[in-house]
C-alpha cells in the first residue's frame, strides 16, 4: 500500500512563522524591561500558553465570557509586544509603566490559567421551544394547594349498658283459607238428586247434608259440595 505523499499546508507554515516572530518580539520586550536570561524566554511561553488555553476553552465548552476575556488579554499582550518592538518604543529606555506591566504579567497569567482550568462553564441559554401551529401560549395556570383536611373528632363512646333486646312478637298464623271445592262428577250429582227427591217424597222435608252423606257414603267435603249443587 502506497503511503500518501506529504503535503505542505500553507496555513500551518504561516502559523509557524507568525508564532516564531511573536515569540521573538515578546522575548525582546521582556529583556528590554529588565527580565534577562531564562526569564526573558519564559514570557513568550506564558503568553502563548494562556492564548491556547483560552481558545481551547472556547472550542470545547462553547461561548464563555471568562474564556473570551483571557483570550483578549493574551492577544493584546502578544500584539502589543509586536507593535512595541517595531520602533514605537525605545528598547534602551523602556518607560516605568511598561516595566510594571512586564513584572506583573506572571501573576496575571497564573490567575488566568487557574480560572480557565478550574472554573465552571457559563450556562448557555437554551432557545425556546417552537410553539405548536394553531395554538397560542396561554397564561400559566396557578394551582393552589388544597389545605390539609382537619382531623374529624372521634365519636363519643357511650358506656351505658345496653338493654336486652325484646323478643319480636310472634306473628299469629293467618286463618286457613277454605280449600276449593273439588269438582263433583255429574253422574254423582244426578244420583244424589234422586236420593234427595226420594227423601222429600217420603218425609216431606228436604234432605240434610248429614243424611245425604250417609246415604251416598262420601266424605263430608264432598257431601257439602253435592248439597251446594242440589240447592
Amino acid at each position: 500500500m502506497a503511503r500518501p505523499a506529504l503535503r505542505v499546508d500553507a496555513v500551518l507554515v504561516q502559523a509557524v512563522i507568525a508564532g516564531a516572530l511573536s515569540f521573538a518580539h515578546l522575548h525582546d520586550l521582556a529583556a528590554a524591561a529588565g527580565q534577562d536570561g531564562w526569564k526573558a524566554w519564559a514570557y513568550p511561553i506564558s503568553v502563548d500558553l494562556l492564548l491556547v488555553a483560552a481558545w481551547r476553552r472556547l472550542r470545547v465548552d462553547g461561548p464563555s465570557r471568562l474564556a473570551w476575556c483571557w483570550f483578549v488579554i493574551a492577544l493584546v499582550a502578544s500584539l502589543g509586544a509586536n507593535v512595541a518592538t517595531a520602533g514605537l518604543l525605545d528598547l534602551d529606555h523602556v518607560p516605568a509603566w511598561l516595566r510594571i506591566l512586564v513584572a506583573a504579567w506572571p501573576a496575571l497569567a497564573f490567575m488566568g490559567g487557574t480560572l480557565l482550568a478550574h472554573s465552571a462553564t457559563d450556562p448557555v441559554p437554551e432557545p425556546p421551544a417552537p410553539a405548536t401551529p394553531g395554538t397560542e401560549p396561554g397564561p400559566e395556570l396557578v394551582t393552589e394547594t388544597d389545605p390539609e383536611p382537619e382531623p374529624e373528632p372521634l365519636p363519643a363512646v357511650d358506656h351505658t349498658p345496653a338493654l336486652p333486646a325484646s323478643e319480636p312478637a310472634r306473628a299469629e298464623p293467618a286463618p286457613a283459607e277454605p280449600a276449593p271445592a273439588s269438582p263433583v262428577p255429574a253422574a254423582l250429582v244426578d244420583h244424589a238428586r234422586k236420593v234427595a227427591d226420594d227423601h222429600h217424597a217420603r218425609t216431606g222435608t228436604p234432605i240434610d247434608t248429614d243424611t245425604l252423606r250417609a246415604r251416598l257414603g262420601v266424605p263430608p267435603q264432598l257431601a257439602d259440595a253435592i248439597a251446594a249443587q242440589l240447592a
